[in-house]
């Protein structure tokens, strides 16, 4: 004989709905496929200017709190001579956070998270990642002009 499930009243399927969406509020909403698109072809800078360039930009619509963004940046070494510079993002044309690159010729991994908040009411919101030399060889090199800096980004999270 099969089993028959007693049907729960609805104050009792109320209070489930409720739990169910107390926990995901809880959790939050994430969603990793922001996409941030390189300015150059190659996503390297390789210019002498004392500018930053632009390296990695997107524009988005802020309907959440926050957005999480992880950086990988890299110097060069041409000969022996290292390359090393400064980073920096910039959220609608302010610079909302920044670093160095070390002339080492190694990476850093910049792990930043920046509050939307103040963003909410806008329709867009440009992120840009920024970078420019400021140590290293000024000739030679793939393209001339010495070492370069490169970037991509790790992961961009809206949450």
């Amino acid at each position: 004989m099969p089993k028959v499930q007693r049907q729960l009243d609805f104050l009792q399927r109320l209070a489930a709905l409720e739990e169910q969406v107390a926990a995901a509020a809880r959790a939050g909403w994430e969603r990793d496929e922001l996409p941030l698109f390189p300015t150059s072809q190659r996503g390297l800078v390789y210019e002498d200017a004392t500018s930053f360039l632009t390296l990695w930009e997107t524009i988005l619509t802020p309907r959440t709190a926050t957005l999480q963004l992880g950086l990988v940046l890299l110097g060069d070494v041409v000969g022996t001579t290292n390359t090393g510079g400064e980073w920096q993002v910039l959220l609608d044309g302010v610079v909302s956070a920044n670093g160095t690159v070390p002339a080492t010729f190694s990476y850093v991994l910049p792990a930043l998270s920046f509050d939307l908040t103040p963003y909410r009411a806008q329709t867009s919101l440009k992120v840009q990642v920024q970078v420019r030399r400021t140590a290293g060889a000024t000739t030679g090199g793939k393209y001339g002009s010495g070492g370069c800096i490169g970037g991509a980004p790790r992961y961009a999270r809206l949450l």
